[in-house]
């Protein structure tokens, strides 16, 4: 679950959504699975939770540490209270709550006491249930949240216990720990998203202006999605630290794969670098690449004009589009694991281990392999 990642990467994958980027390109940026990046961010409905903070009264961790100390040197829980200028009461239900004065240690009863104090606040809505009643009975005729507040505040101007925020209506449809509205409702919304999507995604300029001339893949050819003819490409960049990446291509029909070493995302080394790699395949196997929204694919016309082959965009936050590359991904990570330093991978290894995955068998091309099919392909084509 979330609550058990590190407070560091939690920070980490916030401050990624905040930029407008996906759960699949934050998953390839930090050490983490896709599906550890969707309990962070899903568990909140897609809404960054308020940074955490010690009550004021609360005891610190200087002063369990004090308490601990105390206890060693064999201090009575007055003496600690009086030189903490705490009420012995105070320092009493300290002690007892972890372990007692032999097994009392100051740094777990902190994090103990932090633990506990996960005490979500019932929010307005489970404490008002006429007004939760009439939220529900608005959203279920289609009645958008600020349509819903501007009339609470219209028909009941003098009772404040019936006033809701439109924000607060999408915290409790998006957030489903609230245990208030049902995600079902969320189906009423003019868009039906159950995430709150960030202002910089919601605001980025279109995948034309981002990536100038791109081609969305509703453009691309029939001949592409049915795998009749060899030649056809789907590419990523396989990450493992976030400063380091392999350009992966791998052949639609027969599953091929080749590797390509890049030094960064920077978009006119990887269109160089993929360049110069694919101009050694016979011109029949050099027919189209799909990619997804990188922008390290922004020179992607200087990658065309050397090739001779068209690259086609995916749409936004739709990995299966490219489904032959990320299952080949997945595949890749017994040798490319997640947060190692991929830089340090010669062309020559990287060789190597696409060597080895296009010899191995694959159940969904009948137990051949990548490299037998895309042979016999390149045969019948010729």
């Amino acid at each position: 679950m979330a609550i058990y990642m590190r407070t560091g990467l939690q920070a980490q994958i916030w401050a990624a959504w905040g930029r407008g980027l996906s759960m699949a390109t934050i998953a390839r940026m930090l050490p983490t699975r896709r599906t550890s990046v969707y309990n962070v961010i899903g568990a909140q409905g897609g809404i960054e939770p308020p940074p955490r903070r010690r009550a004021n009264r609360a005891l610190s961790v200087l002063e369990r540490e004090w308490i601990g100390k105390g206890l060693a040197a064999g201090c009575s829980l007055r003496m600690i209270a009086r030189h903490l200028k705490r009420a012995p009461s105070t320092i009493s239900r300290e002690v007892r709550r972890n372990g007692g004065a032999i097994r009392y240690s100051g740094m777990r009863a902190d994090e103990h006491a932090w633990r506990r104090a996960r005490r979500p606040r019932q929010c307005l809505l489970a404490r008002h249930p006429e007004l939760e009643g009439l939220v529900i009975a608005k959203l279920s005729i289609d009645w958008s949240p600020q349509q819903i507040s501007g009339w609470l505040k219209k028909m009941y101007p003098h009772d404040p216990t019936m006033r809701v925020s439109h924000e607060t209506i999408y915290r409790s449809l998006f957030i489903q720990a609230r245990g208030v509205l049902r995600r079902e409702l969320t189906a009423h919304l003019r868009r039906r998203q159950t995430l709150r999507i960030p202002r910089a995604a919601r605001n980025c300029t279109s995948l034309r202006s981002q990536i100038p001339d791109a081609v969305r893949i509703s453009e691309r050819p029939a001949e592409v999605e049915d795998r009749a003819v060899p030649g056809h490409w789907e590419g990523d960049l396989l990450c493992g630290t976030p400063s380091s990446q392999v350009a992966t291509l791998v052949e639609r029909k027969s599953r091929f794969l080749m590797l390509v070493k890049v030094g960064s995302k920077n978009a006119p080394e990887v269109a160089e670098a993929l360049g110069q790699h694919v101009r050694e395949l016979p011109v029949e196997l050099r027919r189209s690449l799909t990619w997804d929204r990188g922008t390290e694919m922004a020179r992607h016309k200087d990658f065309t004009l050397a090739t001779d082959m068209q690259v086609y965009f995916c749409d936004p936050h739709s990995p299966w589009q490219r489904g032959t590359n990320e299952n080949t991904n997945g595949l890749l990570r017994q040798y490319l694991p997640k947060g190692e330093d991929l830089s340090d991978y010669s062309q020559e290894r990287l060789n190597e281990i696409a060597m080895r995955l296009n010899q191995r068998p694959r159940q969904t091309l009948g137990f051949s392999t990548p490299a037998e099919v895309l042979s016999s392909s390149v045969a019948l084509t010729g």
